[in-house]
């Protein structure tokens, strides 16, 4: 591989150093429940296909921003840019003892050996991306040959996908034969009301399948902010009613993550510190905060731990 091809994409924000302590104490055993690693790239290189090419956010990285921000418990979710190979997934959970969850990206002609050693390294999921921009189409037949194999090991598959694109992709959704896992609350649309028509038809979907829903990316999501910076600790106000209104409606089937490092990023790298600050916005009691952060990712992840 040639310095070339490991050079940074262009006008790639690195994630935030020496983030704040949050004011917000997160309650015992909570789980950063959607979070990624990329390389290092000289261990665990690249898949060629990528779409971008991250700076290096390591698994002694996350572990030590789970430390500071009070998290017991990961959810590594696989990153686009290393393909199906979850090398570098892997050895962060091997890494993790016990205290990680992995979502993986597989082909349908995994073998079901692979499988059984994702399992036992504790993955618990697979990731269908349906943004464009990250990925090349991948074939439905494709998918639901991914969904059929997993199925039988109690896996469920995460899914990530823009608001615009949900009629066309809700049938085929709805037909996997698995729990579905939504990142992102779905990507909507933050300048149109929380009560209108699209994100509506949202909620409708999760209340008719078996759902789960990520209130995570707020700083992916905004358009108006402000941002989790310089000590804001009422970030991401537009996005706090779609978020608000997914944990009062599903409060036994959200679950909150940091994203961290914060793929894609184009105009800020927010504080992490401050991020978990934003919690209590969207969660506004005890009982919701305990459900989104711990219940909910260990019936999931851990469930043979649940309650």
């Amino acid at each position: 591989m040639t310095d070339h091809d490991t050079a940074v994409t262009p006008g790639w924000l690195d994630w935030y150093r020496g983030p704040s302590k949050p004011e917000f104490v997160l309650p015992p055993g909570a789980v950063d429940a959607h979070c990624h690693v990329f390389g290092p790239a000289a261990e665990f290189p690249f898949a060629p296909e990528r779409k971008y090419t991250p700076v290096d956010a390591s698994k002694h990285d996350l572990f030590a921003l789970r430390d500071h921000l009070g998290f017991d418990r990961n959810v590594i979710v696989q990153a686009t840019c290393h393909g199906a190979d979850n090398s570098a997934l892997v050895d962060a959970l091997h890494a993790a003892g016990g205290r990680a969850r992995g979502v993986a990206t597989v082909r349908p002609d995994v073998t079901d050996a692979e499988l059984r050693r994702l399992h036992d390294a504790g993955v618990r999921g697979v990731r269908f991306n349906f943004v464009r921009r990250l990925v090349d189409a991948a074939p439905r037949e494709a998918l639901e040959t991914v969904a059929r194999r997993v199925a039988p090991l109690g896996w469920h598959v995460v899914v990530y996908f823009e608001a615009a694109d949900l009629p066309d992709l809700e049938p085929f959704f709805a037909s996997l034969p698995v729990p579905l896992v939504i990142d992102h609350m779905g990507r909507p649309d933050v300048t149109r009301s929380a009560d209108g028509p699209e994100f509506a038809r949202f909620l409708r979907f999760v209340a008719a399948n078996d759902v789960w829903v990520k209130v995570s990316c707020p700083e992916r999501l905004t358009v108006s902010g402000p941002p989790a910076l310089d000590g804001e600790r009422h970030a991401y106000r537009d996005v706090v009613p779609f978020a608000r209104k997914v944990v009062e409606d599903f409060t036994d089937r959200a679950l909150w993550g940091t994203d961290w490092p914060h793929p894609n990023l184009k105009n800020h790298m927010p504080d992490d510190g401050l991020l978990v600050d934003h919690i209590p916005h969207i969660a506004t009691t005890a009982e919701q905060q305990r459900a989104l952060l711990v219940d909910n990712p260990l019936r999931l992840y851990w469930p043979e731990e649940a309650r």
